[in-house]
């Protein structure tokens, strides 16, 4: 019980003692600390109450409270240690397939260069050199070069634009595209612009995005000439065939230009307008709003995304990459537009947060949509 032997031995440390004197009479506050164990500290603690003089002045010493600073600190570390883990979940770890596709997007994003007066995307050789490959959008740029493929350039849409015939000329055309009706089409809008030399396709169902190195590779070296897939041109065959008279001949040549010739206008007239057709239309049937089609076109090959209130009034913006830990933090919104891959942990932090239309550059592998959620691509509009 000498507390002097007790210091000595480190059992007990520096006793701290606070007082302050009111009316002629001085109270304190005495702090012992101590690394004895329960039993013993409890009875150092009863062993303080017995105390009856200070120096020449009558004392009393009542215990306060016995405190176990290791638990008082135990708690700190485990509070501390779960705000540490919850920011480090919203801000450090993203969906793996988002952040193996914000990587790849960051790392290739610098190679692609623009082209024409539309400023297509495009790989860095498709200027210069010999061959170019004409792929559906810039995803699929993004797909080629992280394959190594660096001379290809993007329709961007159904409609083909008048700068693939500038930059086509003189080159040897490969068209490289997804393996769906949507191919099939930009095929047969893209042959009646320019000369196809070769066509390379995506296996049936998938994305020319989707595909891997080897995939690529594949489908590139089994490419086909243009003829064997897109077909049709020989039907002036029937006009070499009778040749019995000069007035049949005659005859043939005429009927056969009559009515040839304004039935292959009115084919190629509706082929080339359907385009057209269907593209203005659209963003009516879908039931867009014109502010949001604004944000869609402003926010494309940015890499950033907006979130939208009600009245289509822009909340927030932010890069994609940042975009998860935005929408955790935002309260409201209704519209959410993003240069990047539509996940489905996107989707669910949307309904979290009253989100009900979302416009990406294309839609990820989607489990579960909510019901009251519109989900559309760039494409689309």
């Amino acid at each position: 019980m000498d507390l002097r032997e007790l210091q000595q031995s480190g059992r007990i440390g520096r006793i701290k003692v606070e007082l302050h004197s009111e009316s002629g009479k001085s109270k304190g506050i005495i702090t012992i600390p101590c690394s004895l164990d329960r039993t013993e500290t409890a009875i150092l603690a009863a062993a303080m109450e017995t105390v009856d003089r200070v120096g020449p002045c009558t004392a009393k010493i009542i215990l306060e409270k016995l405190e176990d600073v290791r638990e008082e600190k135990r708690k700190q570390i485990i509070d501390r240690a779960v705000d540490l883990l919850r920011d480090w979940e919203g801000e450090i770890s993203p969906d793996s397939q988002e952040m193996t596709d914000t990587v790849l997007r960051e790392t290739r994003t610098a190679d692609i260069i623009k082209l024409g007066k539309e400023k297509l995307p495009a790989g860095p050789t498709a200027k210069t050199s010999k061959n170019i490959i004409i792929v559906e959008g810039r995803a699929d740029v993004l797909a080629l070069l992280r394959s190594g493929v660096k001379n290809s350039v993007a329709v961007e849409g159904t409609s083909i634009p008048k700068s693939i015939a500038d930059i086509a000329k003189e080159k040897t055309v490969i068209a490289f595209l997804d393996g769906d009706r949507g191919g099939d089409l930009i095929l047969k809008e893209l042959s009646q612009v320019i000369k196809v030399d070769f066509v390379a396709r995506a296996p049936t169902g998938r994305e020319v995005e989707e595909l891997t190195h080897k995939e690529v590779t594949k489908a590139l070296r089994n490419k086909v000439p243009a003829e064997q897939v897109i077909g049709k041109p020989k039907r002036k065959a029937k006009t070499t065939q009778p040749r019995k008279t000069p007035e049949k001949k005659r005859t043939r040549r005429t009927t056969v230009t009559k009515a040839k010739e304004p039935h292959h206008k009115k084919t190629r007239t509706t082929t080339r307008a359907k385009p057209v057709a269907k593209a203005e239309p659209k963003p009516k049937d879908l039931g867009i709003p014109e502010p949001v089609l604004k944000f869609s076109e402003k926010i494309q090959q940015t890499m950033m995304a907006v979130i939208l209130d009600e009245k289509f009034n822009q909340l927030k913006e932010t890069h994609v990459g940042e975009l998860a830990n935005e929408l955790q933090n935002l309260n409201k919104g209704k519209v959410l537009i993003l240069d990047g891959v539509v996940t489905q942990r996107l989707i669910d932090i949307a309904e979290d947060r009253g989100i009900e239309l979302i416009i990406g550059v294309r839609i990820g592998n989607i489990v579960k949509k909510p019901a009251k959620m519109r989900i559309h691509t760039f494409d689309e509009l």
